[in-house]
């Protein structure tokens, strides 16, 4: 019976525990809930403006400070320049820095972004005379029914596309390395091949030599003969001369 009753015991317990948590995770995720009610009551109240030309020489940083005197503000975004372009406006001797080309501003109420949008667009940045930005003129537009979730999206959009593109990029090169190397392992194939080919036929072409060298060796060497007049002596020659003289004289003086 005591076993029973401890038995019945713990499993109430365990009941009791599993009710609290259960209770206890029912009340977080309220919480949960009226925390992102507010959130997105609060997002609601905010507003964008969005910047179509940003002045050179500027940053977050400096833009915050100078339209922060106008009203609360929340986030910043400013899309930075093409690095190409970067990089000419560094060959030609402009600005080392990083500069942007347009830009976002989230104001903490609609009807300040609204007015710091008519109030502003179109006019001098002004300031002291001695900033880089002090000529230019703002460009600001209020963009109805923008939330700052549509622009997060808008770039993980375009991160994405840009990673697409790297990717093909990259596999394209990976095919033309691919073919390159291919092709140079079929030349060094074939001269290898040419060069054997070459070997084999200086081989043939020495043992025919070496016979011919050979046979020219081990066969006689043929000497030819032609006939010849004989020399005559000179004491003929002499005696027929005087004897013939002799007679021209005896016959001649008679």
């Amino acid at each position: 019976m005591a076993e029973l009753e401890e038995e019945a015991n713990k499993t109430a317990l365990q009941e009791e525990s599993n009710a609290i948590d259960s209770n206890q995770r029912t009340e977080r995720r309220k919480k949960k809930r009226k925390k992102l009610l507010e959130e997105v009551a609060v997002a609601d109240k905010r507003g964008v403006c969005y910047l179509s030309r940003i002045p050179p020489r500027m940053d977050p940083l400096k833009l915050r400070q100078i339209l922060s005197q106008y009203g609360e503000i929340g986030r910043i975004y400013l899309t930075p320049e093409d690095p190409a372009a970067q990089v000419r406006r560094k060959h030609a001797g402009g600005f080392r820095g990083q500069q942007f080309s347009e830009g976002w501003v989230e104001f903490s109420k609609k009807t300040v972004a609204k007015r710091v949008a008519k109030m502003l667009n179109g006019e001098q940045i002004g300031g002291k005379k001695r900033s880089p930005f002090y000529y230019d003129l703002w460009n600001l537009k209020y963009l109805r029914k923008f939330k700052w979730d549509d622009l997060t999206e808008e770039i993980a959009y375009k991160n994405a596309i840009r990673e697409q593109k790297l990717a093909l990029e990259i596999s394209a090169a990976k095919r033309e390395r691919d073919f390159y190397l291919s092709k140079v392992d079929q030349s060094r194939a074939l001269t290898s091949i040419e060069e054997r080919l070459k070997k084999k036929q200086k081989v043939q072409q020495e043992p025919r030599v070496t016979s011919e060298l050979l046979e020219e060796k081990q066969q006689p060497k043929l000497i030819r003969q032609f006939p010849q007049t004989k020399p005559v002596d000179d004491a003929r020659q002499t005696k027929a001369r005087l004897s013939k003289d002799i007679l021209a004289g005896v016959f001649g003086g008679s």
